[in-house]
C-alpha cells in the first residue's frame, strides 16, 4: 500500500526538519507524498517541492491555519484548518495569510513582555537569532528557548506550567473565523480539512454542529487519522464525517525534536495513512 502524510511542519513554522530535510525523511521512511502544511505560512512549501522533484517525493503545498470559533456554548476555541493543494502564489492567499502573522507577531510581544516581567528575559532579537528571521514564531519556539534556558525540563512543562490556555503566558490572540479559513483556501484553489477534532475536547454533538457549520462553507474533510488517537477516536470522526458528507484525511502532525514521539508518517509507530486519501481529496476541489 502506498502511504502518505498530509500534516507536516518544518523550520518555516515550528517544526525542527527544515523543507528539504522533510524530503529525505519521507524517502527514508517510505512514504510516496507529504503534505507541508506550516502554521499561517507558506515560506517552505518551495523548498520542499524542489527536493521532492529530485528524491522522487510528492510534496503536497499546504497550510494550517488557526482560527477562532465561537457557538452557543463554545466560546473563543481555537480551532486549525488544513488547506491541501493549494496555490500557494496566490496572491490574494499571500496577503491574508500575512495578515494572520501579523497578530500572531503582537501576541509574541506581549508573550516576551510577560516573560521579561517573571524574571525569564527574551526579546524579539533573541529569538530571531536562535530560529531564524523568516521563520513564525509560534509558542513551540518559546517553549523551546524556555528549555535551552533550563526554566523548564521540557516543551510539555513549558505548556502545561507558563503557555498552554490559562497559564500566566498564554496570549489570545485575533484569529479569523473558521468558515473564512475555509473560504480562503478554496480561494486559492485547494481543499480544506479540519486538523484534529478529538483535541478540542468538544462533545460529540458539538463537534458534529462544527462539522455541519463548516460543511456549509465548503469543508472537504476531516482527520480521522492522527497520531495521538485512541482505538475509539478514529470510529468517531469516521462516523461524523459520514453524517456530515466529509472526506477522510490523516496526518502525523509531525515537528521533529518539538513533538520528538511523532515520527513522520507513522506517529507512534502504528499510523499508516493511505495515499488513496490523498487522490479522493485532490478530486474534490473546484
Amino acid at each position: 500500500m502506498e502511504l502518505t502524510d498530509l500534516h507536516v511542519h518544518s523550520t518555516a513554522s515550528d517544526g525542527t526538519f527544515t523543507p528539504s530535510e522533510l524530503v529525505a525523511e519521507a524517502k527514508k521512511v517510505g512514504l510516496k507524498a507529504f503534505a507541508l502544511t506550516d502554521h499561517d505560512t507558506v515560506a517552505g512549501v518551495e523548498e520542499a517541492i524542489n527536493a521532492g522533484n529530485e528524491a522522487g517525493i510528492e510534496v503536497i503545498p499546504g497550510i494550517e491555519i488557526s482560527t477562532k470559533y465561537n457557538s452557543t456554548y463554545i466560546k473563543d476555541k481555537e480551532i486549525h484548518i488544513v488547506g491541501l493543494y493549494i496555490d500557494y502564489t496566490n496572491e490574494h492567499f499571500l496577503t491574508e495569510i500575512a495578515g494572520f502573522r501579523d497578530n500572531r507577531d503582537g501576541r509574541n510581544d506581549k508573550l516576551i513582555e510577560l516573560m521579561n516581567e517573571a524574571g525569564m528575559p527574551v526579546s524579539l532579537e533573541t529569538m530571531r537569532d536562535m530560529f531564524g528571521d523568516d521563520t513564525v514564531l509560534t509558542r513551540a519556539h518559546f517553549a523551546r528557548y524556555m528549555v535551552n534556558k533550563g526554566y523548564v525540563s521540557s516543551n510539555n512543562e513549558a505548556f502545561d506550567r507558563y503557555l498552554g490556555e490559562g497559564k500566566p503566558f498564554y496570549v489570545s490572540r485575533q484569529m479569523p473565523d473558521p468558515a473564512r479559513a475555509v473560504e480562503l483556501i478554496h480561494e486559492a484553489g485547494g481543499v480544506a480539512v479540519l486538523a484534529h477534532p478529538i483535541l478540542y475536547k468538544m462533545s460529540d454533538s458539538e463537534l458534529t454542529k462544527l462539522c455541519q457549520y463548516l460543511k456549509r462553507h465548503g469543508l472537504n474533510g476531516i482527520e480521522g487519522i492522527y497520531s495521538t488517537y485512541r482505538s475509539g477516536d478514529e470510529t468517531t470522526v469516521r462516523r461524523i464525517a459520514g453524517e456530515c458528507g466529509l472526506l477522510i484525511s490523516g496526518g502525523s502532525d509531525f515537528h521533529g525534536a518539538n513533538k520528538p514521539d511523532i515520527k513522520l508518517g507513522i506517529g507512534k509507530g502504528n499510523l499508516k495513512i493511505p495515499y488513496e486519501l490523498a487522490l479522493n481529496l485532490k478530486k474534490a476541489i473546484h
